[in-house]
């Protein structure tokens, strides 16, 4: 008796019009229950139904295949992938690709083929004419995917008092049906979202016409597109070499709009500009036929980063082809580095966009026999990996103080230096003082009883006592009377009354200042950065408004449950013990210092006495630098993400610096930096705890 196989019921996800080329040969193979997508769940289409993801699920679905570009394959595992996982779904991508095998993570491209620049550029000599694909490839977005714009548009759309209810989810699937059969302009677009758009129920009159969003979608769009840098290199050198240069983009942006997005990103001199939405066709519809008519000659070279539209279409017009990779084809190459588990809502697709349009802005990460992943300069170590972290732990402590109800913010020196310039940015409505403090500072005039100067004492110091007796209250054995002296006591107790009679006067300098501050009734926000609270005990004993600590991370917090400090860390003693930020905080600290040096007291009059620097002016540069990255990211980020979207996100700062002790750092400057903590007399190379 002659058994026939089983066939396996399969559902395909993607309703382009690469799964129309694609049916026939999925028809052989599988049994096809019916069509998925994340926007469309009823009709049909090419001759199937298109299913709800459960319906699939009840009609006992084992395989879905998913006809799709990677980075949107990524954004599909994302959201059915947990579930697919649960039920033994299988689920594959068009390529072969199992989308739930487990991701590898690494640093380094070995054992991938890319092109390197010199390569491409030999390419381009053998053509008489050069065509660019633009999107991703001369230029990149700083959100995760494309599909992220919609987001975008649709928070400000809130911010513009519109009720866009589920306006992003109809955007996209408005492209998406209108782009199988030709390739729309964005007006047009509009125009269907708006035809099936219940505007009374979901909008406010303030959306007037398709034109109104249209605009604001460009103009949402034109904010986060920066140029890829080395590709524009390139395509100058494609011009010096007197070819024929050509952009060829599938893009529903106007001419007028797309010379914008051009001639912000220095991208001129081109000889012509060919734009699916004006003919009507995308690459895959024929837009390569106009390419060939424009350029009268069959000696092309197409270079892009699509697979499908720039390379397959590319070839099935008899056009050559290089293609390169895209910033987050680059990334996943590399298995997310660790970061593609931690993210979810906009704020974090933002995050994720602007890291790999700074990380992998070139293509051309195979120079050399290593192919690692290498950053060059400090300002790149602040972007990066440290200002994530910083990012969201000022965007917390800003809550905090609103929730608190502070009328005062104070932020101690030297680590508040920084602090205090991104909290401006973000809360600009808040007054906030830069507090003349140190740890040091603090015990000198706040000490009142032999248990202070015990505790003071317990804090070990790495030297002999008499050097802690200099460094943590200026004073030298030599001058403290022997009638000031207890010879039986040990350590700092041997010197106590003195300690405490230079204390008395140390405070009243010390409440000068204070009296010079703008303090208003109320709370106090005090923030340290990584602390047990001695600074925010002593200062206490000056003032008599309340204090709450913020702290990044306060350290041996069971020390301090018996002083009656009110401190709330951005990391909890739970989240600290979980987490890996106890292998990076001395590198945050470091970058985050103020270019002055420690106070160590004040005079007579109130005013700050400053230790002795022991940085040199290289070193202050070189955090400077780093400090003029983490500037910068912040305003990126602050100029894309609306405020209503901001969320904090530890695990995906934590994954971002952790990347600093897997990436080579080639900034010598920042390796030679030293990470200081006066207060005990230690000394530590930054390079021990990268």
């Amino acid at each position: 008796m002659e058994v026939t196989a089983q066939v396996t019921k399969a559902a395909i996800y993607g309703l382009s019009t690469e799964t129309e080329k694609e049916l026939p040969g999925l028809i052989k193979q599988y049994q096809i229950i019916g069509l998925l997508d994340g926007f469309r769940t009823d009709g049909e289409l090419y001759g199937h139904p298109i299913l709800p993801f459960d319906k699939a699920v009840e009609e006992g679905v084992e395989k879905i295949i998913v006809v799709a570009r990677p980075g949107s394959c990524k954004a599909i595992t994302k959201r059915i992938g947990d579930t697919c996982k649960e039920l033994g779904i299988a689920l594959f991508d068009i390529r072969g690709k199992d989308l739930l095998a487990e991701v590898r993570v690494v640093y380094d491209f070995k054992g991938i083929k890319g092109y390197r620049y010199a390569e491409l550029l030999e390419q381009i000599k053998k053509a008489e004419a050069v065509s660019f694909d633009l999107f991703d490839t001369l230029v990149m977005r700083r959100v995760f995917s494309a599909d992220d714009v919609a987001e975008l548009v649709s928070a400000r759309m809130y911010e513009r008092e519109m009720r866009p209810g589920d306006f992003a989810d109809r955007r996209i699937a408005a492209e998406k049906r209108l782009s199988q059969s030709f390739a729309p302009k964005l007006l047009k677009i509009y125009e269907e979202v708006l035809r099936e758009f219940d505007v009374v129920g979901n909008c406010v009159a303030a959306i007037s016409s398709p034109s109104e969003l249209a605009a604001l979608e460009f103009e949402t769009d034109r904010g986060i597109i920066v140029a890829r840098r080395d590709m524009i290199t390139l395509f100058n050198k494609a011009k010096a070499l007197g070819k024929y240069v050509c952009i060829t983009t599938d893009t529903y942006y106007s001419r007028a709009q797309i010379e914008r997005i051009l001639h912000d990103n220095g991208i001129s001199g081109y000889d012509e500009l060919l734009i699916s939405c004006e003919y009507g066709k995308s690459k895959q519809q024929g837009l390569f036929e106009k390419l060939k008519e424009a350029a009268g000659t069959d000696s092309i070279l197409h270079i892009g980063d699509d697979p499908v539209s720039d390379i397959q279409s590319a070839k099935t017009w008899g056009i050559d082809c290089v293609q390169i990779y895209s910033g987050a084809e680059l990334l996943d190459l590399l298995g997310g580095l660790g970061m593609l588990g931690h993210f979810h809502g906009l704020s974090d697709r933002i995050k994720m966009g602007m890291a790999v349009a700074r990380l992998f802005n070139s293509p051309f990460q195979f120079e050399d026999e290593e192919r690692r992943l290498k950053i060059r300069d400090v300002a790149e170590v602040g972007y990066l990996f440290c200002a994530p972290m910083i990012n969201d732990f000022v965007q917390w402590f800003g809550t905090r103080t609103k929730e608190l109800e502070c009328r005062n913010v104070w932020f101690s020196a030297r680590d508040g230096f920084m602090v205090k310039k991104i909290y401006e940015k973000m809360f600009p409505e808040s007054d906030s003082e830069y507090f003349l403090t140190s740890r040091i500072a603090a015990i000198r005039s706040g000490v009142e009883t032999k248990e202070d100067i015990a505790y003071v004492d317990s804090m070990k110091f790495s030297g002999e006592t008499s050097d802690s007796l200099k460094c943590r209250f200026g004073l030298e054995v030599a001058d403290i009377p022997k009638s000031e002296t207890d010879e039986n006591a040990e350590g700092l107790m041997q010197y106590c009354r003195a300690l405490l009679h230079t204390a008395e006067q140390k405070r009243e300098n010390n409440r000068k200042y204070i009296d010079s501050l703008h303090i208003q009734e109320g709370r106090i926000a005090f923030f340290d950065f990584v602390a047990k609270g001695t600074n925010q005990l002593y200062t206490g004993r000056l003032i008599e408004n309340p204090i709450v600590g913020l702290y990044f991370l306060q350290l041996e917090p069971e020390y301090m449950k018996d002083m009656h400090l009110e401190i709330k860390p951005f990391y909890t003693e739970e989240e600290r013990e979980s987490s890996v930020i106890f292998d990076s905080y001395y590198i945050l600290e470091t970058l985050l210092t103020s270019p002055d040096p420690s106070v160590e007291e004040f005079d007579s009059k109130g005013r700050p006495v400053y230790a002795e620097e022991t940085r040199s002016e290289k070193d202050i540069a070189c955090f400077m630098r780093g400090q003029e990255g983490i500037l910068e990211y912040v305003d990126v980020y602050l100029s894309i993400c609306p405020e209503s979207e901001r969320a904090v996100n530890k695990k995906l700062d934590e994954a971002m610096l952790m990347l600093i002790h897997n990436v080579e750092i080639l900034d010598r400057d920042f390796l030679g930096l030293t990470v200081e903590e006066p207060f005990f007399n230690r000394m530590t190379a930054i390079t021990d705890v990268l």
